[in-house]
């Protein structure tokens, strides 16, 4: 069983005994948009099939955010592609993006702790949920020793979803927030960096 297998978050709730709230959790972290970012992706959502598939959300919409706010954090972090995330039968595959620590061995070594699983699908958002809560989980059972708050994220590339594990607490943010307003999107995705900088320092001083 992959995390793809799981549709309904309800069903991951239950097999790993969690615990779901909704609450307004994230806070928003001035990001400075450039010129250049907003006129690419005007042009790309204008001119561009950007949601026919998950991988042309994900090459579009997703990543293209994500790797401007990952640019200030690229000496701590790594952003993984489809990466293997591998725990048991039951919570293994390959999610869109991870954020990981970046390794002191190089860039190209696969390390934990994981901080952040992202998930694309098309307008499903208990699917995208299901299944991202799932490669939470793995990422959390994973860091084994490091209690570390795994945050993450489901979008169909125009509204963008956020949530985080806390031990066996999941909590989803109430408020979506999409595309159409990007300085608030980015605002929050590194609001969500500036957390996980704050663990990996906590970590490193303890």
């Amino acid at each position: 069983m992959a995390f793809s297998n799981f549709k309904i978050i309800g069903e991951v709730l239950k097999e790993y005994q969690v615990t779901y709230t909704e609450a307004n959790f994230v806070a928003e972290t001035p990001f400075n948009v450039s010129q250049y970012f907003r006129e690419d992706l005007e042009i790309v959502m204008r001119e561009g099939v950007v949601n026919n598939s998950e991988f042309a959300i994900c090459e579009n919409l997703i990543y293209p955010v994500l790797k401007e706010v990952w640019k200030l954090y690229n000496s701590r972090f790594t952003i993984w592609s489809h990466q293997s995330l591998n725990y048991d039968e039951k919570l293994s595959g390959y999610p869109e993006y991870i954020l990981a620590r970046r390794s002191p061995l190089g860039k190209v070594v696969f390390d934990k702790p994981y901080f952040i699983l992202v998930e694309a699908k098309q307008d499903d958002f208990e699917g995208g949920w299901a299944q991202c809560l799932a490669e939470m989980i793995a990422a959390q059972k994973l860091n084994a020793e490091n209690s570390i708050v795994v945050f993450g994220i489901s979008s169909n590339g125009s509204t963008w979803q956020f949530g985080k594990l806390e031990d066996n607490n999941f909590t989803r943010n109430i408020t979506p927030y999409t595309i159409y307003e990007l300085d608030k999107l980015f605002a929050v995705v590194n609001f969500i960096f500036q957390q996980c900088e704050q663990q990996l320092d906590n970590l490193i001083a303890a």
